[in-house]
């Protein structure tokens, strides 16, 4: 009696490639799983299982048509898939310039960082990179929030005309929590505020109870573009952290107008001297109630 020969285990099948380029480019875009998430070429070519020249390509295309937006950190979402619709490359320009002092700032602080535009009466999330604080925060890329109720927003609002202020949130501006800013008045006095300490805003528990947050504004020849922030739970000294939002801003600035270097240039931007903030200047500038409110 001969023995039976044990047959082989087969191979497990390699996944199907879709055959079609709407199906490739599909599979790419589902590989994205949240509006902030960030992958590499590498990331992309294992998710969907494509060889890595054709999800290259693939990225290529993508990016020219604004689905994505591709920087040193690797690939993310663009406006058309964020939903921001048309083309306007200026939005993806300054989330390129910005993306590695975001990185940055979150290096150095641990905390949240916002990279916001102002759309409207809204702040519009261009970029958002979190640490472990960032599942508490309640924003997401693509997401909006009153600007006169955040930090980004009013950092942005400051540098604008009373005028186009009023414009802007005038008719639209109400309370979110019982700290929000209710009338427009009051909003003057505090972008007041926000330029004596030159461009730096605060907000704590404004928009969202319990968490605050630091911006300031990057600022071109014809005014303010975008804003920075660092986000963190409502009781943390923000005056610690202020110095490095303001140094981003200022760089992402001087990488998105490199015009600006021009003396000339910066004096027409209204842009502070480029100078570090010592503790000293930043007592003099901020100055916080007993029920914490700055002042």
């Amino acid at each position: 009696m001969t023995a039976l020969s044990a047959e082989p285990e087969p191979t497990p099948a390699r996944p199907e490639l879709p055959l079609s380029m709407v199906e490739r480019m599909t599979l790419i875009m589902d590989a994205f799983a949240g509006r902030s998430t960030r992958l590499t070429l590498e990331d992309v070519a294992r998710t969907t299982h494509l060889p890595r020249s054709t999800a290259h390509r693939i990225l290529d295309q993508l990016v020219r048509l604004d689905w994505l937006d591709h920087t040193s950190f690797g690939y993310s979402l663009g406006r058309r898939a964020l939903g921001l619709g048309g083309r306007n490359g200026s939005h993806g320009e300054v989330r390129e310039a910005a993306a590695p002092l975001l990185h940055d700032l979150q290096i150095k602080t641990g905390m949240v960082v916002h990279l916001a535009v102002l759309d409207g009466s809204d702040v519009f999330y261009l970029d958002k990179v979190g640490g472990r604080f960032a599942l508490s925060v309640p924003s997401r890329v693509g997401g909006r929030a009153p600007a006169h109720s955040t930090a980004l927003g009013k950092a942005i609002l400051a540098w604008l005309e009373p005028e186009q202020v009023e414009a802007l949130v005038g008719r639209s501006i109400s309370r979110l929590t019982s700290r929000t800013i209710g009338d427009i008045g009051t909003l003057h006095q505090e972008l007041n505020r926000i330029r004596q300490r030159r461009g730096l805003a605060f907000e704590r528990g404004e928009c969202f109870p319990n968490i605050a947050c630091v911006a300031a504004a990057i600022r071109g020849p014809e005014g303010p573009v975008a804003s920075i922030s660092l986000v963190g739970d409502a009781r943390m000294p923000l005056e610690k952290v202020a110095p490095l939002v303001a140094d981003a801003a200022r760089q992402a600035s001087l990488a998105f107008f490199p015009d600006l270097e021009s003396p000339r240039r910066a004096r027409r931007a209204g842009r502070a001297p480029d100078r570090t903030w010592s503790s000293e200047s930043m007592n003099r500038f901020l100055t916080v109630g007993q029920d914490g409110d700055w002042l």
